[in-house]
C-alpha cells in the first residue's frame, strides 16, 4: 500500500542530488527512442525527461530506463477501477483476523531474534511490526510483481496523480543511480508500493533501513530490513512507546454517540460520559492520562474503541481507519490477547449509488458531507451524524442502508421527481 499520508513530509526530506547524479546539460532526451504505442505516453516521457535530469537524475540513467518504456495498461485499469461496493469494516476484520494468521504472527515473534533490538532502538512493539508486516505483504509472501519505474511512468501519463507518480519514478530512479538496487529489484504493486513492508520510492529513500548490517536496505528479501524500517517509519509518524493503540469499550444505555469522532479525552472523562472498558479492567497507568477519541466503525450496533495517539500513528502508515484496526487487533492476537467482547453486526454491502445518493440528500438538507464521490469519509460520516442528532436518530454517523432510505425518502433526487 503506498504512503500518501507521508507525502509531503518525505518530499521535504529527499536527498539532494550528488556530483555524480548532476544531469547533462547537453543530453538528448531519449534521441530515436521507438514510439511506445500512444502519442500521449511518448509526449509525456519527452517532457518528463527534462524534469528527471533536472532532479539530478544521470542522463546514462535515464537513456538505459526510459528508452522503449511503454505503458502498463493493468496500471491504468487498477487506478481507474472503483468498487461497486463497499466492503463493511466487520466484514474486512473477519477477513484479517484470522486464526491462520494469528498462529502464524505468533510463530514469527518466536522465530525472528532481531525484533528486540529493533523494539528497543524504535519503541514500537514486536506484534504491531508483524501485524503490518502480515497486512501488507502476509508476512513477506506477497510482494506485488509489477515494474514499479512502468507503474509509476504510466500513472504519471494518465495524468490523473501526475504529481505524486513523477515524483515517486524520479525516487526510483534515483534509487537506480545510486547502485543500491537495480530496476529489477524494484517491484511492488500497481500503485509502486514495494518490499515487504510495501514502501514507496519516497519512503524507501528517507526511511528503510539496514538492520541486517549487510550494507543494503532490502526491504524484499530481508525480514528484518523491513521491519526496521516499519519500526523507524511508525516512530517517525509519532508513535509512542509503552502507550496502547486502543482499546474496546461498551457504551451505557443513554450514551450521547454524537461524541464519535468528536472530543478526545482521558479513559476517566470517557467513563463519566458513559463508557468502560469491554474487558471489565482498569486503564494502565500510561493510558490514564492520555487522551482518546471513540470511534465506531460499524455504528451504535457493534464493537467500539477508544483510539489511543498511537491508532493514528498506525494509519500515518495507511489512513484507513479499518487498517488501523486490522493492524491493532492482530497485534493484541499476537500478544495472547482474546477476541472482541462486542460481535461485528450483519451489514449489508452499499452500492456506489447508494452512498453517492446519501451524500447528495445531505447536501440538499443543509448537511455538508463535501463532495459526491462515494466515499465514506469523515466529512460524510460528520454530516450523517448531524442530520441523524437534529432528526432524534441514534447519532453515530454509520452509514447503513436504512439511513440511506431515509436519505431519499427525505431528500428525494429532483432528476428522478
Amino acid at each position: 500500500m503506498h504512503r500518501r499520508a507521508f507525502l509531503s513530509l518525505l518530499l521535504a526530506a529527499l536527498p539532494g542530488a550528488s556530483a555524480a547524479q548532476t544531469a547533462d546539460p547537453t543530453a538528448q532526451p531519449l534521441a530515436g527512442a521507438s514510439p511506445s504505442g500512444s502519442p500521449a505516453f511518448d509526449a509525456w516521457l519527452q517532457g518528463f525527461y527534462g524534469r528527471a535530469a533536472a532532479a539530478g537524475v544521470p542522463a546514462v540513467v535515464l537513456d538505459r530506463e526510459l528508452a522503449g518504456l511503454t505503458p502498463d495498461d493493468r496500471v491504468s485499469a487498477a487506478d481507474g477501477r472503483q468498487p461497486e461496493f463497499s466492503k463493511p469494516v466487520g466484514d474486512y476484520i473477519k477477513g484479517v483476523v484470522t486464526d491462520q494468521r494469528i498462529a502464524m504472527g505468533r510463530q514469527k515473534r518466536q522465530e525472528l531474534t532481531f525484533l528486540g533490538d529493533v523494539e528497543a532502538r524504535y519503541g514500537v512493539p514486536r506484534d504491531i511490526l508483524i501485524a503490518v508486516w502480515a497486512m501488507e505483504s502476509a508476512f513477506g509472501a506477497i510482494q506485488g510483481n509489477y515494474d514499479v519505474v512502468r507503474s509509476m511512468a504510466t500513472l504519471a501519463a494518465d495524468g490523473r496523480r501526475r504529481a505524486f507518480a513523477e515524483t515517486q519514478l524520479i525516487a526510483a530512479l534515483q534509487i537506480i543511480a545510486s547502485g543500491e538496487f537495480p530496476r529489477s529489484r524494484l517491484t511492488g504493486s500497481w500503485a509502486g508500493a514495494m518490499g515487504q513492508t510495501q514502501f514507496i520510492p519516497t519512503t524507501f529513500q528517507t526511511t528503510a533501513v539496514d538492520e541486517d548490517g549487510d550494507g543494503r536496505r532490502d526491504i524484499w528479501g530481508s525480514a528484518a530490513d523491513a521491519l526496521a524500517s516499519a519500526a523507524n517509519l511508525l516512530s517517525q509518524g509519532g508513535w509512542a512507546p509503552g502507550q496502547s493503540w486502543a482499546r474496546e469499550v461498551l457504551a451505557n444505555p443513554g450514551f450521547d454517540y454524537a461524541l464519535t469522532e468528536g472530543p478526545s479525552m482521558a479513559p476517566a472523562a470517557w467513563e463519566l460520559a458513559g463508557l468502560r472498558r469491554a474487558d471489565g479492567g482498569g486503564w494502565a497507568a500510561q493510558d490514564q492520562t492520555i487522551e482518546a477519541t471513540l470511534i465506531a466503525p460499524s455504528g451504535a450496533a457493534g464493537p467500539l474503541f477508544l483510539a489511543f495517539p498511537n491508532h493514528f500513528a498506525i494509519r500515518k502508515y495507511n489512513n484507513s481507519t479499518a487498517y488501523a484496526l486490522g493492524v491493532g487487533l492482530l497485534a493484541d492476537r499476537f500478544a495472547g490477547g482474546g477476541p472482541l467482547i462486542a460481535a461485528w453486526p450483519a451489514e449489508t454491502p452499499l452500492a456506489l449509488a447508494d452512498r453517492i445518493d446519501a451524500q447528495k440528500a445531505l447536501a440538499r438538507l443543509g448537511f455538508d458531507p463535501g463532495a459526491p464521490d462515494g466515499l465514506v469519509g469523515v466529512n460524510t460520516r460528520s454530516a450523517l451524524r448531524a442530520w441523524q442528532q437534529a432528526r432524534g436518530l441514534t447519532a453515530d454517523g454509520y452509514l447503513s442502508m436504512e439511513m440511506v432510505r431515509r436519505l431519499r425518502a427525505e431528500s428525494p433526487d429532483p432528476a428522478q421527481l
